[in-house]
């Protein structure tokens, strides 16, 4: 199935600032993670994710670099990908926590790996790399709003080089996070938030 979303604008096209949206402001006020490791079947099809990954795109990319990339995990390829991560979590630190870190991305039905890459351009590292979190963030946004469970996470697999090149990661590229996507077994409760006060204050000269 496909998302219900307006054609996508051409370039160049006028893009009017939309009017107040009650619904948008209370899901931003509700979003809630659902844990990964509870993420079970239903996931988004193909055409569905093709839609999610059409808003993910969406985010600001100074230059017009497109500093990211995707690797799609799902079905038999994610059971091959979970299974070549076997070996490398016993050799972790800590290999049960690291066996066990493997659920997050093996029970969820669909796993996007964002992919970082920085480019030679004048823009600086830190705001490629800022651009490729701002798509993990609105695909996560994206999903959920599609009424999937969803969870932006990394662990180890994320930063262990042999795990990156299983993925085909290659110079700079960095996982700049996993989004998994299905329906959650359980609901999530609220976490602790940080009161904004505390961390906020106006500039005066």
């Amino acid at each position: 199935m496909t998302l219900t979303l307006p054609p996508e604008p051409e370039f160049g096209q006028p893009m009017a600032i939309g009017a107040r949206n009650e619904g948008v402001l209370r899901f931003l006020a509700l979003r809630r993670s659902a844990s990964a490791a509870t993420l079970r079947a239903p996931g988004p099809d193909e055409n569905e994710l093709a839609d999610l990954l059409r808003l993910a795109v969406r985010v600001p990319d100074h230059g017009k670099l497109f500093p990211w990339r995707f690797i799609i995990l799902r079905d038999e390829a994610k059971v091959a990908y979970v299974q070549a991560l076997e070996p490398l979590a016993a050799e972790q630190p800590n290999p049960e926590k690291a066996m066990a870190a493997l659920a997050k991305v093996r029970n969820p039905p669909v796993s996007v790996c964002v992919v970082s890459r920085l480019l030679e351009a004048t823009i600086p590292e830190w705001e490629q790399r800022l651009s490729s979190g701002a798509v993990c963030m609105t695909l996560l946004t994206a999903a959920q709003a599609a009424g999937y469970g969803a969870n932006w996470i990394t662990d180890w697999y994320a930063y262990d080089a042999r795990a990156t090149a299983v993925l085909g990661l290659t110079g700079e590229e960095r996982v700049a996070g996993f989004v998994h996507i299905g329906a959650p077994a359980e609901t999530p409760l609220e976490r602790v938030r940080p009161v904004v006060a505390d961390l906020t204050r106006t500039w005066a000269p």
